[in-house]
């Protein structure tokens, strides 16, 4: 390979040139390529479960059922003011400091935080001595209590990991049914792939807070990111 073979499309193309040779195939054409393209520009669902095929109301309940099952918390507010309130009283419960590391994300700026001036927040990526960090969300998925991340310079990686309590602010107008609905919204805000930026670099998938059991089955929270995860969910039907 040359050297301007290395670079961009060129390499790309190289090694999928030379898939093609080992397996014994050239490029699609005719019928193949277009239900090939079909399949990559429509994709067709797959099984959804009848449990995320609820009224939304129904959903966002779902959600909560299953975040608590996995051993989330979940709190919920009516309304944007109530959301510092609802993050102190948290803090205040479980004697966690006011110190927090905030994603630099205009979303979270809404929230009237300067009506708590004890919360002490720094916007930026996450630090090894941060003790609880606050995120946003793309989706709530409730067929599992699952919470569906995006990496981006306002959403530093960092904070879904390093800090031990981790509190995902989340609007209920952001939960959905299923799975294939979170893929969906993904496809349907990314650029062509043809242009670069089909994808965010990294995609989370949050499932309560971390764990892990050993060979007696013992479970040890925290062993690979935070040992609680709090949501805080606004608007929607208060439970």
């Amino acid at each position: 390979m040359s050297a301007s073979d290395t670079g961009g499309g060129n390499a790309r193309a190289a090694i999928l040139g030379s898939v093609r040779k080992a397996l014994g195939r050239g490029p699609l054409a005719g019928a193949a390529r277009e239900a090939l393209e079909s399949g990559l520009n429509d994709p067709a669902p797959n099984l959804i479960p009848a449990r995320a095929q609820l009224p939304h109301a129904a959903q966002v309940d779902l959600f909560v059922a299953m975040a608590e099952e996995v051993k989330a918390s979940v709190a919920r507010v009516g309304s944007d003011a109530g959301v510092p309130a609802v993050v102190a009283d948290y803090l205040a419960q479980h004697n966690l400091p006011t110190d927090i590391v905030m994603a630099p994300d205009a979303a979270l700026d809404a929230y009237p935080w300067a009506a708590r001036p004890l919360l002490r927040l720094r916007r930026g990526k996450a630090e090894e001595t941060d003790a609880v960090s606050i995120t946003g969300a793309l989706l709530g998925i409730a067929e599992t209590g699952t919470l569906l991340l995006t990496s981006a310079a306002e959403r530093p990686t960092t904070l879904n990991f390093l800090p031990a309590t981790h509190i995902v602010v989340l609007r209920a107008e952001q939960i959905v049914g299923a799975y294939e609905e979170g893929w969906a919204l993904l496809r349907r805000q990314g650029s062509p792939p043809g242009d670069g930026g089909f994808m965010p670099r990294t995609v989370n998938l949050i499932t309560g807070p971390s764990r892990t059991a050993d060979i007696e089955q013992r479970m040890q929270l925290g062993a690979h990111g935070p040992r609680q995860l709090h949501i805080v969910i606004v608007g929607g039907e208060e439970g």
